[in-house]
């Protein structure tokens, strides 16, 4: 298969994650701009991605979409960066922590977030999280026990987590606890993630002068 990829997305989504993940690996990619609104309802992206939405990775025919599964995808098909598990001891961990964070950590805040307080008790076990402060503390105990979500290793899983903990904490809807402060500070001095940061900075700025 061809190893051409077009990557969509917006300097204000998720597509940050992907960007970052691109540049783990060094791959070429072609970056298609999709502003919030018409462009990504028009026929030919809906066609693409009927959720009209970013990031979305094209690689020759296939269509990836949600930004957990773009970074799976890409750590196992372009392997050669070591950034997917190596054994079936860290794909317990590597796949049950990612499927927990694009799962109920992110139910857990987007619901904090929008409605501001958790489920009544009778509620909570119909959720996949419980409440959101035992979503927190749960990652919590993993952070502080690791440098790394499988250990001493860095691998797509903490491309994903990072990313997902250095934004909530920015814009207020993930608490700014000292373990999370650390390992996005330890994960922000990644090459990778400093060329993703300039591309997206300036990808924004374009952006907003257009």
């Amino acid at each position: 298969m061809s190893n051409n990829l077009i990557f969509y997305t917006n300097p204000q989504s998720r597509g940050c994650i992907v960007r970052w993940m691109l540049e783990e690996l060094g791959l070429s990619y072609r970056t298609e701009v999709l502003e919030y609104g018409e462009s990504m309802k028009t026929p030919k992206y809906l066609a693409i991605n009927p959720m009209g939405k970013v990031p979305t990775l094209i690689h020759g025919e296939r269509i990836i979409t949600e930004a957990a599964a773009i970074c799976v995808y890409l750590a196992e098909v372009f392997g050669n960066a070591e950034l997917a598990p190596k054994n079936d001891d860290e794909k317990a961990s590597y796949y049950r922590w990612m499927f927990f964070a694009s799962g109920p950590l992110e139910s857990a805040v987007v619901n904090k977030h929008i409605f501001g307080e958790d489920a009544s008790a009778d509620k909570q076990q119909m959720l996949g999280y419980g409440t959101y402060q035992l979503a927190l503390d749960t990652l919590s105990e993993l952070i502080k026990a690791n440098d790394y979500i499988l250990g001493d290793r860095f691998t797509a899983a903490d491309v994903y987590i990072g990313s997902q903990l250095a934004w909530g904490m920015q814009f207020g809807t993930i608490e700014k606890r000292k373990e999370f402060q650390e390992y996005v500070e330890r994960l922000s001095k990644r090459e990778a993630f400093q060329r993703a940061h300039v591309l997206d900075q300036a990808l924004l700025e374009e952006v907003g002068e257009a």
